[in-house]
């Protein structure tokens, strides 16, 4: 899914906004054990965000997001994330949405390769944390990366341009560390809280 390659650049507004565009109701074929409080509530959430955007004139009354919900419904199996992509989690600031997840650069790159040292450091397993500003508005979302971190270690600027332009943006057209995409089922603004996003429709 393309807009979940903006997560993995720091774009937490799918997630927490954008997770309507996958939702799918539980099903005892998914998996023996129930599903939790969060991801039931979630679910339900993204149920009415689908059935409301389907409507001509959508309820405008807002639909909050917690982040316990999106953590719950990223670590639920329900959504694909990129090769080598796994254990994402979110954490939700006024403005601000900070991934983390746990990144095999090696299967992520598929055997590209390049020449270049200064992408070398994308190699191998590594804990990745990334920042962004994120919100939602006129039905677009905007995404810019503030920083990555490898390992603890922040990635220079121009290596990070290095990467996406090498490995992203050849797969996913328009990511980069300044994003802009449209948000589906008519949504028409995202505001990130405390450990929450706010979504409303029109």
């Amino acid at each position: 899914m393309r807009l979940f390659f903006v997560l993995l650049l720091g774009a937490g507004l799918l997630c927490f906004g954008n997770l309507a565009a996958g939702a799918r109701p539980y099903s005892s074929q998914t998996g023996s054990t129930a599903p939790s409080q969060a991801l039931q509530s979630i679910e339900r959430k993204l149920i009415h965000i689908q059935q409301n955007g389907a409507l001509s004139k959508p309820d405008s009354t807002p639909t909050q997001i917690t982040e316990a919900e999106a953590n719950a419904y990223l670590a639920s199996g329900r959504l694909r994330f990129p090769a080598g992509v796994q254990s994402v989690r979110l954490q939700g600031e006024p403005g601000v949405i900070t991934a983390s997840c746990r990144v095999d650069f090696d299967e992520f790159k598929a055997g590209q390769h390049s020449s270049n040292p200064l992408l070398a450091i994308f190699s191998g397993v590594h804990d990745v944390l990334v920042v962004t500003h994120a919100h939602g508005a006129g039905h677009q979302g905007f995404v810019h990366v503030d920083s990555v971190s490898l390992d603890g270690m922040e990635i220079p600027h121009f290596a990070l341009e290095l990467f996406v332009e090498k490995y992203v943006q050849p797969r996913y057209p328009g990511i980069g560390i300044d994003s802009q995409f449209a948000l589906p089922n008519k949504i028409d603004t995202a505001v990130v809280g405390q450990h929450e996003v706010t979504i409303t429709q029109k």
